[in-house]
């Protein structure tokens, strides 16, 4: 059990996130959800494990940084400290081809993805630099996107990407400090976002093509492995993905 260790996941109101949080919950985490819609917040806390670990919901919008410095100054008056820090909240545009794209679009994912990720890194950094003991664990949620692109999708990769580059400089900035930094990779994994898979993808030859999925449990188990390892050990990159979805050959 880790009883007195404290998470926060953002993006924690549906999907990987939801799942992420009651996993670390019901391994005994104090668990912080942080995500734009208060309803599901709340829907995710009351799906709590009774003998797990408390949850403490704050409503925050990662993409603009007064709302990041409250959450963690709510997280700092609450705990007192931050052990791990899944940074998940993540959006994505319809899947058009990039010439298309407005700005306003390009600007959304770019805030939520890569700006989010990289004011919630920063804020935990800060506190885990000062907090006693020092340290904590930083998992960012990149995707299988960090490394090949699907047909019509510049916003969302190039965010991931970038993301890999962040958790690469987490690691490498946060070492003196006993700052571990892990990416997990996913591919497919069965969410709402991903229903629309099972009834076909566009793919690199232009064919639509359904793709199959994985339990969303894999993906939280994973989270809830890198998070409970010590600090002197680390998982730099994790990819976990449904075995016949197209990845290695794509395009």
């Amino acid at each position: 059990m880790n009883a007195n260790k404290i998470a926060l996941v953002t993006g924690a109101g549906s999907g990987i996130g939801r799942a992420a949080a009651l996993a670390l919950q019901g391994a005994g985490y104090s668990v912080v959800l942080a995500g734009r819609r208060e309803s599901e917040l709340a829907a995710t806390a009351a799906r709590a494990t009774p003998s797990g670990g408390p949850t403490l919901a704050v409503p925050t919008n990662v993409s603009q940084p007064e709302s990041v410095k409250a959450l963690f100054a709510r997280i700092h008056e609450t705990f007192g400290r931050l052990d791990v820090l899944f940074n998940n909240a993540g959006i994505n545009v319809p899947a058009i081809p990039m010439d298309e794209l407005t700005y306003d679009q390009w600007s959304s994912v770019v805030g939520v993805n890569l700006t989010g990720s990289f004011l919630c890194a920063q804020e935990a950094m800060r506190m885990m630099k000062a907090q006693d003991p020092k340290g904590g664990r930083i998992i960012n949620n990149g995707s299988i996107s960090a490394y090949t692109p699907r047909p019509n999708s510049a916003p969302y990769t190039c965010t991931k990407h970038a993301i890999s580059g962040l958790t690469k400089c987490i690691a490498l900035d946060g070492r003196p400090f006993d700052i571990a930094c892990s990416q997990i990779d996913i591919g497919n994994a069965a969410t709402e976002l991903t229903e629309r898979m099972t009834a076909g993808v566009l793919q690199a030859d232009g064919t639509l093509k359904p793709e199959p999925r994985m339990n969303l449990k894999h993906v939280a188990d994973a989270v809830v492995f890198i998070a409970n390892l010590p600090l002197d050990a680390n998982v730099l990159f994790m990819n976990v993905m449904a075995t016949k979805m197209p990845f290695a050959g794509r395009g």
